[in-house]
């Protein structure tokens, strides 16, 4: 189903009245005086007295009630508009009812509609009435609108209990407790009696707000002294409150005492508990008490029959006196909610197989697990990647007769965007509109996300505007996935607008919603930016969270700022935020970016000692680090850990082994791609761009398209990265016309040619040498849609200067400059080069001139080319006045520079020139190229200055540049030269052949080519007299089969 269709699907299925949203913004006082229907108040006034006004009424009324049970909102707010129009007014008792219903659907901005009609048409609407608007404003966040109408009550109506206890209940929602508790002041000033849900209500409120003192006041001043009995509900919420702060020992004691007090727990109570001892890790107590209920089970109803499954799961028994405290003397029986809230937990944690046998033991024991239960292991199994898993168990669901409700389908269809199987989710999502299954906010929210992952954000906006559409509330999650998706897609510029809205919608943003900025800045390398979102966290009072500093921290190492990334740390220590596996993480991450793999392993065992339990991620990461630095055997030993600690491999810790195993070249694609379906993983792109690549780089073309043809059965669709990874492998091998084809096949699904694909081609077509040939490439990938920008005409620039065809070139240049864009120092860099390279060097300096003139700065990259030209020209005189406008400009010589003056001097015999600047090089710490080196021992073998080229030769190994055959030539052809002098001893002659011989012999060990000039020297310098002819030849023969060989 596409996008479109679905929301459609959705206007039909969730269509509310026009003015239902306006109203919805009014406080109760304003609706009377407003009426769509005003014109019809009068006729209403007249009929709605009449026999059969009441019974269409009614049967309105009930039309409106079964489509709100059957879920069709769209249907119920029609036949409501219907009644009206025709004039039928139900009686007090319908009205009511229909507020109810509509409240109960969620349908709260109707309930002001109906409310307003009411008292359009006369209607005097009773305590239970304005309880039931009350209700709905507290649901909707319009705490001050509930408050106004529970005040402005006129003279003869009267709040109850049940009114200002809804009101309480809408300051406690709403974190504002205190408020709430105000309120029971003024009941007891206007003799309004409070009872056990005032007390309850208020408990829950400040257990939530994690007051717990005051929660144990309140049950002592409202409940002992004030005379209301308690009850279980009252001590299983202050019991969940401490457990929920963790202090489950203070939950137990309490329990205690006040089981001294006639308490008995409940099966609440227990399982209250055994979700407190799971929130704390304790699990071992948590099924301790759950093996004293199937005990408790067993003797109660005699029999023997109750299972427990341990299957290697070690647990120990739990203090006896603590067991004997919870348990002893209860008849209680575990329920479908205690083994669910323990699968819950277990999934949580990644303790899958754990749960798994849960669910088992449920089934054994006859427990039928519910779509909580199932729910819970299948969002288990969709975080650890095991998807395919996942999908069994939805299928065995079904079979068990149990339906999976929004809350599955939302879990499945996040899960597969997140593992990049969009085609699985969008399918889900037709799933649900065939069985009718409501859409909610958050199912809603989750398709915006994936929408906005796989990078369609076209369609995650209208998503989002649909949820605004159909009056959905966005909460927020909502939000926050939206300023995520933004962030994510780098548009930041619109991040201000959300806040801002939900500023006006009342929608405060928390911290996740301020993690998201941060990320997003972080990403975008804007630290400042991200470090205010933090100051602003801080100064609104939202704690940041250990994900907000990850972000940070994360953001600090890859930007080098490894001191203000630890500054970062410490704020997160001492603010009581305690790391986690994410932040480990960052700083194994960072030391694998600067390839110390050793440093990092050792941070990852140490993470290991400090119970954090490295999860998939951080074993794929590290594997990922060893197989880009060549320690295979350290990363499968990962991978075998992996599988030790049953982690399971998803698709990115399978993409990773592969792009390492074929990297290496030991292993081929076919063997890793069958592996990998016999794990009954599906690839994704990822996995196939992998092995296209390997394929490309194996020159294996054929196959690669293969691939290509094969991603579609897969449904998935090739991106920009499969194009250009099969473009480059197409264009190495010189086939561009294929290339072009392929481009063709990819406008079918919206694909155009980008800069890169630009690049490739241009690159292959210039192997012709006719610029007529590049040009043809140029102008069809334009008619393809390639949007030109400035870096696709400096690629066409640079590749025909490439080719000294500067005249096409500058044609191009006036047609970049007729279509707005500017030449920028990269453009004129190229054109300069080209001119250099001819020697042209007059046009050279032109083009600067012209560079300078139209504003553009030179960089250190032109004056090198400009400097490179004068020495190739021979031309070292006029370098000097260049060095000091570059000076002039910032720039300092840097060593490129200083190969290009040492090797120009060298060439011209400046040997003082040369050494003085090769000294000043050395001194400001610089490496000389092994060009360098070779000019200034050529510059010394050319006047016989052998000892010193030799020293240079020493020098230069000391220094760790590798001689290269250049090298050999100078030192063989000077060595040889310097023997023949014939005023020279014999001793000596012997001792320059020698040297000679063993740098020649040194030469042929490293697999270096002699030239010509030194073969005729070694000929006729070595060989036997007599023999030097015969020895040239068969020196010639040799080489030339060697680098044929080659």
């Amino acid at each position: 189903m596409s996008l479109r269709h679905f929301i459609k699907h959705l206007e039909c299925k969730m269509k509310i009245l026009p003015y239902s949203s306006h109203l919805s913004s009014y406080p109760p006082s304003f609706i009377p005086n407003f009426s769509p229907f005003s014109s019809l108040s009068s006729y209403n006034k007249d009929q709605h007295s009449t026999k059969p006004n009441r019974i269409y009424a009614t049967l309105f009324c009930t039309l409106i009630e079964l489509f709100l049970a059957c879920n069709r909102l769209s249907k119920a707010t029609e036949a409501f508009l219907a009644m009206r129009e025709l004039g039928h007014v139900p009686d007090l008792a319908s009205w009511n009812r229909l507020l109810c219903e509509f409240n109960a659907s969620g349908l709260l901005s109707q309930v002001w509609v109906a409310y307003s009609e009411m008292l359009s048409c006369g209607v005097v609407p009773n305590v239970a009435t304005r309880n039931i608007v009350v209700h709905s404003l507290c649901k909707s966040g319009s705490i001050n609108s509930a408050l106004d109408l529970l005040r402005g009550t006129n003279a003869g109506e009267e709040n109850d209990t049940v009114t200002y206890n809804t009101v309480i209940w809408g300051f406690c929602r709403g974190g504002l407790v205190e408020q709430g508790f105000g309120l029971v002041s003024e009941m007891v000033k206007k003799g309004i009696p409070f009872d056990s849900f005032t007390c309850n209500i208020l408990i829950k409120g400040f257990c939530d707000m994690g007051l717990l003192g005051y929660a144990e006041l309140i049950m002592d001043m409202l409940g002992k002294n004030g005379g209301i009995l308690g009850d279980s509900v009252r001590i299983n919420t202050l019991i969940h409150g401490y457990c929920n702060s963790g202090e489950v020992n203070a939950a137990v004691d309490l329990m205690e005492s006040l089981r001294k007090e006639g308490f008995s727990p409940d099966i609440v109570t227990y399982n209250t508990l055994i979700d407190g001892f799971c929130k704390i890790g304790d699990f071992e107590t948590a099924n301790g008490l759950l093996d004293e209920l199937l005990r408790a089970q067993i003797n109660m109803d005699g029999t023997s029959e109750i299972l427990r499954i341990d299957e290697g799961v070690q647990r120990k028994d739990w203090h006896t006196e603590e067991k004997d405290r919870v348990v002893g003397g209860l008849n209680l029986k575990a329920n479908l909610i205690t083994y669910t809230t323990l699968i819950s937990w277990y999934c949580k944690q990644q303790r899958i197989e754990e749960a798994l046998a849960l669910l088992e033991e449920m089934l054994k024991n006859v427990f039928l697990p519910d779509v909580v239960a199932y729910s819970s292991i299948i969002n288990g199994l969709c975080k650890c990647g095991r998807i395919a898993e996942a999908k069994v168990l939805f299928e065995e669901m079904k079979m068990m007769g149990v339906d999976p409700n929004h809350v599955t389908y939302t879990i499945f269809i996040d899960s597969l965007f997140k593992a990049r199987q969009e085609m699985g989710a969008f399918n889900l999502q037709s799933q649900m509109v065939v069985r009718g299954i409501t859409f909610d906010v958050i199912g809603l929210t989750a398709l915006m996300d994936g929408l906005f992952k796989i990078g369609r954000r076209g369609e995650a906006e209208n998503m989002f505007q649909t949820i605004l559409k159909f009056n959905l509330v966005p909460n927020q999650i909502t939000y926050s996935a939206l300023i995520d998706g933004r962030c994510k897609l780098g548009e930041m510029k619109d991040i201000e607008s959300v806040l801002q809205e939900m500023e006006h919608k009342k929608v405060l943003p928390n911290v996740v919603t301020y993690s998201s900025m941060i990320n997003g800045y972080v990403k975008r390398g804007m630290l400042d930016a991200a470090v205010n979102v933090l100051q602003k966290m801080v100064q609104l009072s939202v704690r940041p969270n250990v994900f907000t500093y990850g972000a940070l921290i994360d953001g600090c190492l890859k930007a080098g700022e490894q001191e203000v990334a630890l500054g970062f740390y410490e704020d997160m220590k001492l603010g009581g935020v305690e790391e986690n596996i994410f932040i480990l993480d960052a700083f194994v991450n960072n030391l694998k970016r600067e390839k110390k793999m050793n440093e990092a392993e050792g941070l990852f065992r140490d993470t290991m000692s400090r119970r954090f339990l490295p999860d998939r991620v951080s074993y794929t990461s590290l594997m990922d680090g060893f197989f880009k630095t060549g320690k295979e055997s350290a990363a499968l030993n990962m991978a075998q850990e992996m599988t030790d600690k049953k982690l399971g491999f998803d698709v990115v810790a399978y993409n990773v082994i592969i792009n390492g195993l074929l990297g290496l070249g030991k292993y081929n694609v076919e063997s890793v791609y069958s592996g990998m379906r016999e794990l009954g993983l599906a690839p994704d792109l990822a996995t196939f761009n992998t092995m296209i690549n390997a394929y490309c780089k194996e020159n294996k073309l054929e196959d690669a398209l293969k691939l290509w043809s094969e991603i579609r059965s897969f449904g998935l669709v090739p991106n920009s990265i499969t194009c250009n990874i099969l473009v480059e492998g197409l264009c190495k091998a010189s086939e561009v016309e294929k290339a072009m084809d392929l481009l063709n096949e990819m406008l079918v699904v919206g694909y155009h040619p980008t800069s890169t694909t630009h690049r490739f081609l241009l690159q292959a077509a210039s192997q012709s040498g006719r610029a007529e040939r590049i040009l043809l490439i140029h102008k069809r990938l334009v008619a393809m849609g390639l949007e030109l920008n400035q870096l696709d005409y400096n690629t066409l620039i640079t590749i025909l200067c490439r080719l000294r065809m500067t005249a096409k070139a500058s044609l191009v240049l006036k047609d970049m400059r007729e279509r707005g864009f500017l030449p920028d120092v990269i453009t004129y860099n190229a054109l300069i080069r080209a001119y250099c390279k001819s020697l042209h060097i007059k046009c050279a300096f032109a083009m600067y001139s012209q560079m300078l003139g139209e504003g553009v700065s030179p960089n250190i990259v032109t004056y090198d080319i400009l400097l490179k030209g004068l020495s190739d020209a021979g031309l070292m005189g006029e370098t000097g006045e260049l060095l000091n406008e570059m000076k002039e400009r910032g720039f300092a010589v840097g060593p490129n520079t200083y190969d290009i003056l040492i090797f120009g001097n060298a060439k011209i015999g400046n040997k003082k020139e040369a050494i003085k600047l090769y000294c000043e090089m050395i001194t400001k710490g610089f490496i000389p190229r092994a060009s360098t080196y070779n000019a200034l021992m050529s510059d010394f073998a050319k006047v016989g200055m052998m000892n010193q080229a030799r020293e240079l030769m020493i020098e230069m190994q000391v220094r760790g540049v590798p001689c290269n055959s250049s090298t050999y030539d100078i030192l063989i052809s000077g060595w040889c030269s310097l023997s023949k002098q014939p005023e020279l001893e014999r001793e000596l002659k012997k001792l320059y052949k020698a040297e000679a011989k063993r740098l020649f012999r040194e030469m042929s060990d490293k697999g270096f080519i002699p030239c010509k000039t030194t073969l005729s020297y070694v000929g006729s310098t070595l060989a036997q007299p007599g023999n030097k002819l015969n020895a040239q030849r068969l020196l010639d023969k040799y080489y030339k089969r060697r680098a044929s060989d080659r």
